[in-house]
């Protein structure tokens, strides 16, 4: 897995780590029981600062996506069944997306679409 840090961005290193993390992970680039680097060998690797991997590791914990066992690294954790939280969660973070689109003048079968391209280079990768 390819991971591309714009260091000029708006979004910020540890978000654009953890969200590469898991679209490797929605790719099947990374599998359930598969370990990721540890911190500071990610962040040698990266070029960033440990705490911003560090950060990272744990925005994917309070995820579910991961789980850090001490002295064995960040594991990725089996697929959980989707809780109704977790469903509510997800819908709030999309509202704002979809609300901006639509102001943006983007129409529902232009959304359909888009969510289906995307969805496709997932599975597809």
């Amino acid at each position: 897995m390819i991971i591309r840090i714009e260091a000029e961005s708006d979004i910020p290193i540890y978000t654009q780590l953890t969200n590469q993390i898991i679209e490797g992970i929605a790719r099947g680039e990374i599998v359930y029981g598969d370990s990721l680097p540890s911190v500071r060998a990610f962040a040698a690797d990266l070029g960033v600062n440990m705490h911003t991997v560090n950060k990272s590791y744990h925005e994917l914990e309070k995820k579910g996506i991961i789980k850090i066992v001490p002295k064995s690294g960040a594991i990725i954790s089996p697929t959980e069944q989707l809780s109704e939280e977790r469903k509510q969660q997800i819908i709030n973070e999309l509202k704002p997306v979809i609300a901006e689109a639509l102001v943006i003048g983007m129409s529902k079968l232009e959304m359909q679409d888009l969510v289906s391209a995307v969805l496709k280079e997932m599975k597809e990768r």
